[in-house]
């Protein structure tokens, strides 16, 4: 019982300071955008993710580790991650520079933190259409690429837990031949610490595995999307087993 207050304690701490630094982070990058080259826009836009990062493992004491930073290659790529929760949503931000994250359209009506993504151009999608989803996620996301964008995807869709993992949807594999892009598949255990849809945050290691860039010359989107998927979920075995 005493832990569980202690989790509770520490868990509102969190969101006392996220809610609190994202209003206030927001605000000054909403001002002053007009000022700010699109470098510094981004940079400044990385911010606010270190700080909640860091805010996490003052106050959580949720820390993390990446294994493969080496795989990261120069030029824009796809990003194709597992999705457990909103960390790796922070964390894979500023991972890539610079890069175009895809997201709900409502998102960009959340005050502040909305507001703000809205200036940075993401690629906004519409999920209860899902043929005009795909259309737009198709066309702005080549359009990103061709500008020197990466482009993070999350093929599942929705937040799993973290031992599950949901059949991955081809449209990131489609953008990513569309645009000639690699692919540079990434997995992770971000459930373990910060599980989907709770409050309450866990003390731990969430490890981050970069796996090397996949070319997508003559490829199909289901071979790729398949290859991708079958590595993850390797990867996500390989870190439940060592739990």
């Amino acid at each position: 019982m005493i832990a569980l207050l202690i989790l509770a304690a520490r868990s509102s701490m969190f969101y006392l300071g996220y809610y609190l630094g994202t209003i206030a982070i927001a605000s000054c990058f909403i001002v002053s955008f007009p000022l700010l080259s699109q470098q510094g826009r981004y940079r400044f836009a990385s911010l606010w993710c270190g700080f909640i990062i860091n805010w996490l493992r003052l106050t959580c004491n949720v820390k993390y580790q990446v294994l493969g930073m080496e795989n990261i290659p120069s030029g824009p790529v796809v990003i194709f991650s597992n999705h457990q929760s909103e960390w790796e949503t922070i964390f894979l931000y500023p991972l890539v520079f610079p890069v175009s994250p895809i997201l709900k359209k409502e998102l960009m009506a959340i005050p502040f933190w909305g507001w703000a993504m809205r200036l940075q151009k993401p690629i906004a999608i519409d999920r209860s259409n899902p043929r005009e989803a795909s259309k737009s996620l198709l066309t702005q996301g080549v359009a990103r690429i061709r500008d020197g964008y990466s482009v993070i995807v999350f093929p599942e869709g929705t937040r799993m837990g973290r031992r599950d993992v949901k059949r991955f949807s081809r449209g990131g594999a489609k953008l990513a031949i569309a645009a000639q892009a690699t692919v540079l598949p990434i997995a992770h255990n971000a459930g373990y610490c910060w599980p989907p849809r709770r409050f309450l945050k866990h003390p731990g290691v969430i490890t981050v595995v970069i796996g090397c860039a996949v070319s997508t010359e003559g490829m199909s989107a289901s071979e790729l999307t398949d290859d991708i998927e079958a590595w993850i979920r390797l990867k996500l075995a390989e870190m439940i087993g060592l739990e």
